[in-house]
């Protein structure tokens, strides 16, 4: 019989989740005179208690986010005491806009690709589409790229312009996991937007696509974590993204300027403890409808003057600003 032994710490804040939606579910019975709790305010289903407690989670612990245009998914990985991010859930994504290939005008009806951050000030919980957060495009490389848009979304009800459409159900869980880490101290969570998964077989079926630069240094960060099971640092300068970088801290870089000397960190690659590899190879898929199949998706052509800046990008880098949602060009374009 398989145990997974938790820390104390992880096991008092567990029981406290456990005793809260206790208490919701008390205060809800007691009649028209009890408190209504938002959706924004629910507490975490208890499927969703029990599964975190199975999979050795803490409730406050830092989330990562991927989503996959093509296979309309998106994961939920969340990070253990050991540091590295173990799969929480696949959620299916009811709708998405556009198809593939990255947004870059307002208007394109384009869901966004790319590699985003989602502080406590891009949660939404008063959308109109039930629940919500901001991906924060344009980005500071997207802004580098002059790249307009605003408001795009990961949001319920299942209808999608240039955002990512959840049912409501399902959106529910995935910003309640996305809550509860942000009031466990993450500053913020990193979403990356993939066209489709990464693979081999699956780029070189599109390899004649305008698209490939770009997609070819979005790999560098889907492989990084495939590998290390950390999401990657990134930086913006030069109009690209660089992965898995760092550098002094009184060092400052623009996303349209020259890229300073860089650092690589070293990673030992992921190695799950032995009685945990079940832990670590399991996948869990939630059910509910995808709208957007293989068969209606096609590549997106980028504009020729972008087509052109992206040719001579060299095959890595492609991360996230530390501003988002703003217009201005930031002095750092380094993700922390």
């Amino acid at each position: 019989m398989r145990m997974i032994i938790l820390g104390s710490g992880s096991r008092a804040r567990i029981l406290a989740a456990l005793a809260l939606v206790a208490t919701a579910f008390a205060l809800t019975a007691c009649g028209s005179g009890a408190p209504t709790l938002t959706a924004a305010e629910q507490p975490l289903s208890r499927e969703t208690m029990s599964m975190l407690g199975r999979k050795g989670m803490d409730t406050g612990a830092p989330i990562f986010v991927r989503i996959f245009k093509e296979e309309s998914e998106l994961e939920v990985w969340k990070q253990r005491d050991d540091g590295r991010f173990y799969h929480f859930k696949t959620y299916p994504i009811c709708n998405w806009s556009g198809n593939l290939g990255p947004k870059t005008a307002y208007g394109d009806h384009q869901a966004p690709e790319g590699f985003y951050r989602v502080s406590a000030a891009q949660m939404n919980p008063n959308s109109q589409y039930y629940l919500a957060f901001n991906l924060g495009y344009p980005n500071a490389y997207d802004r580098a790229l002059q790249r307009t848009g605003d408001a795009l979304m990961v949001h319920g009800k299942c209808k999608s312009v240039g955002c990512y459409a959840m049912t409501d159900a399902l959106m529910e869980e995935i910003y309640l996991l996305a809550r509860e880490s942000l009031r466990g101290g993450q500053d913020a969570f990193e979403v990356h937007a993939f066209p489709f998964r990464m693979t081999q077989v699956n780029m070189a079926r599109f390899e004649g696509s305008p698209n490939m630069p770009f997609w070819k240094t979005m790999k560098q960060g889907y492989d990084f974590f495939e590998k290390y099971r950390i999401p990657p640092t990134v930086a913006v300068c030069e109009r690209r993204y660089i992965v898995n970088v760092k550098m002094p801290a009184d060092t400052s870089i623009r996303p349209d300027g020259r890229c300073p000397h860089f650092q690589r960190p070293n990673y030992t690659p992921f190695t799950p403890k032995p009685y945990e590899q079940h832990i670590a190879d399991e996948r869990i898929a939630a059910p509910g409808p995808k709208t957007r199949q293989f068969a209606n998706v096609a590549p997106q052509s980028l504009p020729a003057s972008e087509s052109a800046q992206n040719s001579y990008q060299p095959a890595f880098g492609l991360g996230g600003p530390v501003e988002t949602g703003s217009t201005s060009t930031p002095a750092m374009g380094f993700s922390q």
